[in-house]
């Protein structure tokens, strides 16, 4: 895993909590909701490849 990814991810939490912040102060409840299922969706395209490639080593490992 690459320490680059970990950064990414922080950065778009602070993001993402920063402007659902804004948002629900400005009463944008709805913005705000679709802010976060947008980073959500964001973080999880870039960290599926590595789950993907985590349970490919626990099948190898079990098929021993």
């Amino acid at each position: 895993m690459n320490i680059n990814l970990i950064f990414r991810i922080a950065a778009v939490g602070i993001l993402v909590s920063v402007l659902n912040q804004i948002l629900k102060q400005s009463g944008r409840d709805e913005q705000a909701y679709l802010v976060n299922l947008a980073g959500l969706l964001l973080v999880l395209f870039w960290i599926v490849p590595y789950i993907f490639d985590l349970f490919e080593i626990i099948k190898r490992l079990f098929a021993l």
